[in-house]
C-alpha cells in the first residue's frame, strides 16, 4: 500500500515547483491510501483553487472539518477558501459561507 505521507511530501515539492497538476495526481493517490488524510485534504485544496477549481478546492475544505471537526484551523481555512472562491467568481454567496465558516472557527476557539 502507498504511504500517504511520502505521497504528500512528493506533491509539496511538486506544488512549490509550479507543477500544480501533477501536485493534484500526487494529492489524489495519497488520499486512495488514507480518504481521512486531513493535511492531504487541506493541501488539495489550495492547490485547486490555484488552479481557478473552486468549487473541487471548497469539497477538500469541507472535507477537513468533517475529519477534525473540533479544530479552529479547519474552519478558518474553510473560510478563507470560500473567500478565494469569491475573489475567484464574484459569487456573494461564498462571503456567507466564508462568515459562517469563521464563526464556527470562533465559537470553536472559546470553547478552548
Amino acid at each position: 500500500m502507498a504511504d500517504p505521507v511520502a505521497l504528500y511530501d512528493e506533491a509539496d515539492k511538486l506544488k512549490d515547483q509550479g507543477q500544480l497538476d501533477d501536485a493534484v495526481t500526487k494529492l489524489n493517490e495519497a488520499l486512495t491510501a488514507d480518504p481521512n488524510y486531513a493535511l492531504a485534504h487541506s493541501a488539495l485544496a489550495v492547490v485547486l483553487q490555484r488552479l481557478g477549481k473552486h468549487v473541487e478546492a471548497i469539497q477538500h475544505a469541507r472535507k477537513v472539518c468533517e475529519i477534525e471537526p473540533h479544530d479552529p484551523f479547519s474552519f478558518t481555512a474553510l473560510s478563507v477558501t470560500y473567500q478565494r472562491a469569491y475573489a475567484g467568481t464574484n459569487e456573494m454567496q461564498y462571503i456567507r459561507l466564508a462568515e459562517d465558516a469563521m464563526e464556527q472557527s470562533r465559537m470553536l476557539q472559546s470553547r478552548h
